[in-house]
């Protein structure tokens, strides 16, 4: 290592982070109640401080200093002096060494210890005692980066439209971790991403976007650690700009931009799931590892009349404080760095209420929201909103501004409870079915703002949904005692696995719906990863804590013949949904002028063919329903479905609709192995618990 000089020069104030030019760094962090700020250097191994420097100056509450002949690779910490505080919510403690929230890597695993908190964890004052002892040993260090990303003008991102997107849900390390044809030490990395198998299977299905669960470096919570558990999903972020190291098998960055780069290549686009809304340091009994000790009272929002206290609406303890201008500065810096650096394709936002909180409660047009929304790079991209947490008014599904995408807990419920047999449902499927326009039609908003799905890495995977009544959560290590209670799921008459051919019929049959109708709604889709192949968690519904056999992907499954028939299944869904506009349109369809006498856009059928009226969506009893869809295509042909649904047990006879029109039986979720074929008849018998698509092209003048 070079020698490096006594003291730093001033440097500048931006960018923040460590930023090396080739020749020196430059060191930028934000405190607007510091007194002094310390950089601390360390040796290759992180275990031992070689040097220490005050950052010469604070512009604009930014603390900043340069250092000449220091490059890239070079470890390093900050030291925050100021007022111990608790009472008015400031909590400096210089003996705690602290992460710079723009780290772009981390070298080093946290150590769990007391000496993490900047108070004395057995004081009788608990966090208004103040702990001296250093924590530089029990912590990870930021690494300065200066790695150029080899691009080489080769990436071209898919840019898909929304209304043809379909998002696979799934997990960097859970994905690949047991996949034998993955190098040992690429399984469960960005690299193993990468993969053709992964890929191929990816493009078989018809998958446009893939949605990764939290990438950003992350704590180990302290009790699952003392549990022998891990945090798996990886909802606990430390650094905002750092990916999970132990996603990088090298511990390259190139390596994500080379998953990228690879998924892009397939037409496949990259989504973060991301969490600005807390941060891993906990409530104010937590440690003092970055945020908590830089600025406590700015970084985090705290009770107005104490704030010792941190507001929880996250239920993490803490939430992030992002109505302060430094703080959404971060956060925008963060979403930028992504898509610059890394050229991701979007996010979706975990707990994505606590980003619109502002002093009144919850807005649509937050600063934040704002800042995305105005953005010229951020608004581009998809952007998805988790619409709830768990503080007051903590539920604004439909309420985000027009741009966002929303997880759609409507659709997931109502889809699930109608299948399974409860009553009085077959309205609410209709309005799922038609991209819940009473939630979304507002403001210019589009179909694609309700993002659909069955199933997510939060609850019962598919196969569990129709295999367990109950949660199974024993190895969580809680009593069962986490993990929601009400699944709305059905076993079918046996609970978990079993060898009764009838059984698994019954399940498949359920599961084969519930897709089709998936894929059959207007909105985005999304498909759990490994619901394909029927993964299961073994009735797990919790398994944020299971980074093991239990969530990682079994790809056996996919090479059975029952999973290889659901992903060909599935495929075919796909596949439909592409080649008809009635599946997945771009606006919402609420009627108008006829495209043919008597075919309108959209029209609801009883199995007689007889045009719902008002007092058969009140019918409790009602399990049947047919849907017309009609939209104009190319050289005056219409693109015509029919979705017949019975929700029943037993076969019934379905009437077509009037005009008559060439149907052609498209899929049978009953019968999926059946091919294509031209009806003669004017009805037809629908499989208890199915869903039938017919489609027909009929030439807009060909009554003229």
């Amino acid at each position: 290592m070079p020698t490096l000089p006594e003291r730093m020069q001033s440097g500048s104030p931006y960018p923040l982070g460590a930023n090396c030019d080739g020749i020196g760094t430059n060191f930028a962090v934000f405190s607007a109640h510091a007194q002094r700020i310390e950089l601390c250097l360390f040796d290759p191994s992180g275990r031992r401080e070689i040097a220490r420097y005050d950052l010469p100056e604070c512009t604009d509450d930014i603390w900043h200093g340069y250092l000449p002949r220091l490059r890239g690779g070079q470890l390093y910490g900050y030291r925050a002096h100021g007022p111990y505080e608790p009472e008015r919510g400031h909590r400096f403690n210089p003996n705690k060494l602290l992460l710079d929230p723009y780290a772009r890597l981390l070298a080093g695993q946290l150590r769990w210890s007391d000496v993490l908190h900047g108070y004395r964890v057995s004081s009788p004052r608990a966090d208004l005692s103040f702990d001296r002892r250093d924590s530089a040993a029990a912590m990870p260090k930021a690494v300065v980066v200066d790695e150029p990303l080899y691009w080489g003008g080769r990436d071209h991102r898919p840019h898909t439209p929304w209304s043809k997107t379909v998002i696979y849900e799934t997990h960097v390390k859970g994905l690949t971790r047991a996949l034998k044809c993955v190098r040992p030490h690429e399984r469960g990395t960005f690299l193993a991403l990468a993969e053709p198998y992964v890929i191929d299977h990816l493009v078989r299905l018809g998958i446009t976007a893939v949605e990764l669960l939290p990438v950003h470096a992350f704590l180990q919570d302290r009790r699952l650690t003392e549990m022998k558990l891990r945090n798996y999903w990886g909802y606990n972020t430390i650094a905002f700009f750092a990916p999970e190291p132990q996603y990088l098998a090298e511990g390259a960055l190139n390596e994500i931009r080379a998953a990228v780069q690879a998924l892009h290549a397939a037409g496949i686009e990259v989504i973060l799931d991301v969490v600005y809304n807390h941060t891993g340091e906990g409530s104010e009994l937590g440690p003092t590892l970055s945020f908590r000790g830089l600025d406590n009272a700015s970084y985090y929002r705290l009770l107005p009349d104490n704030p010792r206290h941190c507001i929880n609406d996250t239920g993490t303890g803490n939430t992030l404080n992002t109505a302060h201008p430094r703080v959404l500065q971060m956060v925008m810096d963060s979403l930028r760095y992504w898509v610059n650096t890394f050229h991701v394709d979007g996010f979706r936002f975990d707990l994505g209420v606590s980003l619109g909180r502002e002093a009144h409660g919850f807005d649509p047009c937050s600063g934040l929201f704002d800042a995305m929304r105005q953005d010229p790079l951020i608004n581009g991209v998809k952007l998805i909103s988790e619409p709830w947490d768990i503080g007051p008014g903590g539920y604004q599904l439909g309420n985000h501004p027009p741009g966002f995408g929303e997880w759609n807990g409507r659709f997931r419920d109502d889809v699930r409870r109608f299948w399974k047999g409860d009553p009085g449902l077959r309205g609410a499927l209709a309005g799922r079915l038609q991209g819940s326009a009473e939630l979304f039609d507002h403001q210019h908003r589009r179909p694609w703002a309700s993002v659909n799905f069955i199933t997510a890495h939060d609850g019962f995977t598919l196969e569990d949904l129709v295999s367990y009544e109950r949660k199974h959560n024993e190895a969580n290590g809680e009593g069962n005692q986490d993990g929601a209670n009400d699944n709305q799921s059905c076993n079918h008459g046996v609970e978990g696995p079993t060898d009764d051919p009838a059984i698994h019929e019954a399940r498949g049959r359920a599961k084969r719906a519930m897709l089709a109708t998936l894929l059959f709604s207007h909105g985005t889709p999304m498909l759990l990863g490994g619901d394909e192949f029927g993964r299961t968690q073994q009735g797990n519904n919790n398994a944020y804590c299971q980074d093991d056999e239990i969530s990682w992907y079994d790809w056996r499954l996919a090479q059975s013949d029952r999973g290889h028939a659901l992903i060909d299944f599935v495929a075919r869904l796909i596949r439909l949904r592409e080649q008809h506009p009635t599946l997945r349109a771009d606006t919402f369809m609420h009627g108008g002028a006829e495209l043919l006498p008597g075919l309108s856009p959209v029209s609801w059928f009883d199995e007689r063919g007889v045009a719902m009226r008002h007092s058969d969506w009140d019918f409790a009893g009602g399990r049947l329903l047919a849907l017309r869809r009609a939209l104009p295509k190319a050289r005056r042909h219409i693109d015509v479905t029919l979705l017949l649904i019975n929700g029943t047990d037993a076969r019934h006879r379905f009437v077509l609709p009037g005009p008559p029109l060439p149907w052609r039986l498209r899929l049978d979720s009953a019968a999926p192995d059946a091919p294509d074929r031209l009806l003669d008849q004017p009805a037809l018998e629908v499989e208890g618990q199915s869903v039938v698509l017919l489609s027909a092209t009929p030439r807009q003048e060909a009554t003229a």
